[in-house]
């Protein structure tokens, strides 16, 4: 019966990360996965999670299902983090927000809702951009298509080319747009682009679907979530997908939402409804552990200083990082590769290596990035950094 099927050829991150686990060489660094390690190459345990999860296990209780729309003191705090807690949309009511299976369920519910509502509609992704941005929309049966982003030459971003693309595309279209630390380039707009944006978006009646996975790694917390502030007060309309899995290291928990901002209260509740409806089509309920974990955080105030504290610090250690290659590349390879490491910011960068280089850097060093050249500057540490620098200025000078 089931002869016909063929084989799933698998995803590409995911794929290399496991013949990474099955590289039997000591001396292997995996820099291919979006996972934050400390500088014992470690996932991290943050300290006020620790300790929000032992409260919870001195008060166990009965676990019933969650209402659809998610556990309330989580949707709460994640809308008030990703808004501001003195956002005017808020105030109103005029956001619907749920807790979702990650920010890739987030993704999932705002794609089948847009199916669902905007069936004419077709969405734009940036060139690059995460692949599974594609897989999730297509296989919603939207029609995905690309804007020019990023600039190969330069390493930075084609900004004039992506704001004339845009200003371009049929009303109601669907504008993804990356929050902060782009995935997988690590270039972002400025706060200045940012506004330039925000008309053309305007006048063109577009619809603006806010990717942040990565709030916190960028400039900070409240800083990465400007451009959705600015989108949500300029009456853009906005959906914004938002992901704990980074800024909380709870991968595992899958720990997600998705808010929809809309004109007034009475829309963002006949929203909601029917974002709870396509949950209740996809996975009927979220999952409770990592919510109260991640609500318990964000409510208390001694927790949440030392969530914000510890935050902080893994994203001065990503500096620190870009910083320690960025200096052993010196006078290794030309300096257009070489400052994309301090100029680009957050997990990612897109190295500039090629493809061959890649291979090279696998085989003869195990050093493991994307094929793309997109490495994981968060799986740098003290003890490889310099190993991997003196690695890519091998893998590019063939020697």
């Amino acid at each position: 019966m089931f002869e016909h099927i063929p084989a799933y050829p698998g995803d590409p991150i995911l794929s290399l990360n496991e013949d990474f686990q099955l590289d039997p060489r000591p001396n292997k660094v995996n820099l291919s996965i979006g996972i934050y390690f400390d500088d014992a190459g470690k996932l991290p345990v943050m300290d006020a999670v620790r300790r929000a999860e032992s409260a919870l296990l001195d008060a166990i209780g009965p676990r019933s299902y969650l209402p659809m729309a998610g556990l309330p003191l989580y949707r709460e705090t994640a809308q008030s983090l990703v808004f501001g807690a003195n956002s005017e949309a808020r105030a109103a009511g005029r956001i619907a927000t749920l807790q979702t299976i990650g920010g890739s369920g987030a993704l999932k519910v705002g794609a089948d809702f847009l199916r669902r509502y905007f069936p004419a509609s077709q969405i734009w992704i940036s060139d690059p951009s995460w692949e599974n941005h594609r897989v999730v929309f297509e296989g919603a049966g939207l029609t995905v298509n690309t804007y020019p982003y990023y600039d190969e030459a330069t390493g930075g971003l084609r900004f004039a080319d992506m704001i004339d693309a845009i200003g371009r595309l049929p009303e109601r279209s669907v504008v993804l747009l990356h929050a902060c630390c782009h995935n997988p380039t690590g270039v972002d707009l400025s706060a200045a682009q940012w506004a330039e944006l925000v008309p053309v978006l305007q006048r063109r009646q577009l619809i603006a679907f806010v990717d942040m996975a990565y709030q916190g790694f960028g400039a900070g917390l409240e800083e990465d979530a400007a451009c959705v502030r600015m989108l949500a007060e300029a009456d853009v309309p906005l959906i914004a997908a938002n992901s704990f899995s980074k800024n909380f290291s709870l991968y595992g928990e899958r720990c997600g939402a998705l808010s929809v901002v809309c004109k007034n209260a009475d829309e963002a509740s006949r929203v909601l409804g029917q974002l709870m409806s396509t949950v209740r089509a996809n996975y009927s309920n979220p999952p409770t552990h990592g919510a109260r974990l991640v609500a318990n955080v964000l409510s208390d105030t001694s927790l949440r200083a030392s969530w914000e504290a510890e935050l902080a610090t893994m994203r001065e250690r990503i500096l620190a990082m870009r910083g320690t290659i960025h200096a052993g590349l010196a006078g290794r390879v030309d300096e257009v590769m070489r400052a994309r490491y301090v100029a680009q910011r957050g997990m990612f960068t897109y190295t500039g290596l090629t493809e061959s280089q890649v291979e090279r850097l696998r085989n003869e060093h195990a050093v493991y990035v994307l094929r793309s050249g997109r490495m994981c500057v968060a799986g740098l540490n003290a003890r490889n950094a310099d190993y991997v620098a003196s690695s890519i200025a091998a893998a590019v000078s063939g020697a």
